[in-house]
């Protein structure tokens, strides 16, 4: 199989460079990290929106948009997350090591590594796209949150890299290894830490790691535990933790642990990967081999209210102004009206396996695994490109990260920290 799943993608090179080396060149919880900062799988909300800030220039011509560095750091799928003074990301080394890396996010020099023996590989028809790391790690304060592929959850110090505590969910729980490793990205919120790992659905103390609960315990189904990422929601003024099994979507008292209500959401071989929006009205989601489902929260169950032919693949959809921006299964990309269900268009154009995407205003900033950077502007009447980049060379699988003016983008083999400039471009030097 194959983030992004949450944060998993493949990628087609298996170069190993030598690592860390560098060169210059609104239904979601507002308690989930409200901080400008790109600290988590889809940002400061889990949503892929940014609702404050200056807004994004008109163009991605090389006048308004800079690399400002890149260094090398191995092979991984994971997003980077960013604070105010470094980025973050993660890659498997020779096959057979995790390492979790911090840099100056102004000069991307390395601040500390932390690493353990943690790889495995992913089944046969995944195999030629490699078996990278992929949770996007989740930073909390002081504390880095960092899922390795064998079902283990690290807990780091920020500021040095040195472990705190570690669960290993295979020999806690007797569970076997999930087929493609542990995907989801953690979510902190309150003194908690939760993860869909070791065939369930578990609430840990973030700063011990000892187990409060452990919820939706059914085998993980498929081949165990899941692509996509939890998130909290509020429902009539009551919290819920919304969770996309590889089977279902489900609602969880994230208190207790218990069940609220459970949908069977149909899927080819499980792949319901991308991450559920919550919106006012209701919950929406789409799987591979399935179709696109609008529900709405009823007390103890879900009800359909619409549904769309439209299949998702492993990107996470982004909301603006009433309508759903997706990107397909078959390469193409979609305007969904949330009212009704209705397609308003579907390129013919296709792109890439894969989109990340962020929302500010009526502008999409997509980064397709081909490493292509678009500005989109949200229109329902047709699709509008207002500008495109090639950003890399190499395959873009990690989910965009964007803080203040500074986007980060993880290559396959590396990180790149790119400035957006919000004035005229220089003018030419003259001869």
């Amino acid at each position: 199989m194959i983030r992004r799943f949450s944060s998993l993608g493949f990628a087609l090179s298996f170069i190993l460079a030598q690592p860390w080396q560098s060169f210059a060149a609104d239904s979601v919880s507002d308690k989930s990290k409200p901080s400008a900062d790109w600290q988590q799988w889809r940002g400061p909300k889990r949503d892929s929106q940014i609702s404050s800030g200056t807004p994004w220039p008109n163009t991605l011509d090389e006048g308004h948009l800079k690399r400002l560095w890149r260094v090398e750091t191995g092979p991984g799928y994971s997003g980077p997350i960013c604070d105010k003074e470094r980025v973050y990301t993660t890659a498997t080394i020779d096959r057979s090591k995790e390492v979790v890396a911090a840099f100056e996010r102004k000069t991307g020099k390395l601040v500390w590594k932390s690493s353990w023996d943690g790889a495995m590989t992913v089944p046969f028809f995944a195999k030629e796209n490699g078996d990278w790391i992929r949770s996007t790690p989740t930073l909390d304060g002081d504390r880095l949150y960092v899922a390795g592929m064998r079902d283990v959850l690290v807990c780091l110090e920020a500021k040095t890299g040195k472990e705190i505590w570690r669960v290993d969910f295979t020999k806690r729980h007797n569970t076997p290894l999930p087929a493609f490793g542990f995907v989801c990205s953690p979510l902190v919120e309150g003194d908690s830490v939760y993860v869909q790992a070791g065939a369930a659905v578990v609430k840990l103390d973030k700063l011990t790691g000892e187990e409060k609960w452990r919820s939706l315990n059914d085998g993980g189904g498929m081949w165990g535990s899941a692509f996509s990422s939890p998130i909290l929601a509020d429902f009539a003024g009551k919290k819920v933790l919304l969770i996309q099994s590889r089977t279902h979507l489900a609602g969880i008292n994230p208190e207790k642990g218990d069940v609220l209500w459970k949908k069977e959401i149909p899927a080819f071989r499980g792949m319901n990967i991308l991450t559920p929006l919550v919106l006012p009205t209701g919950i929406f989601t789409s799987s591979y081999g399935g179709k696109s489902f609008f529900f709405k929260e009823d007390g103890s169950e879900l009800k359909e209210v619409w549904t769309n032919k439209a299949e998702a693949y492993m990107s996470s959809p982004v909301v603006i102004g009433g309508y759903i921006y997706l990107h397909l299964r078959n390469q193409r990309f979609t305007c969904i009206d949330i009212a009704t269900g209705d397609a308003k268009w579907t390129t013919t154009q296709s792109f890439g396996k894969y989109w990340s995407m962020i929302a500010q205003g009526d502008k999409i900033l997509a980064l397709d695994q081909r490493g292509v950077l678009r500005l989109i502007k949200a229109n329902p009447e047709k699709y509008e490109l207002i500008s495109e980049r090639k950003v890399s060379d190499q395959e873009t699988w990690g989910h965009l990260g964007l803080s203040g003016d500074t986007i980060f983008i993880r290559d396959l083999n590396g990180l790149n920290a790119w400035e957006w400039s919000h004035g005229k471009p220089a003018a030419p030097p003259s001869e």
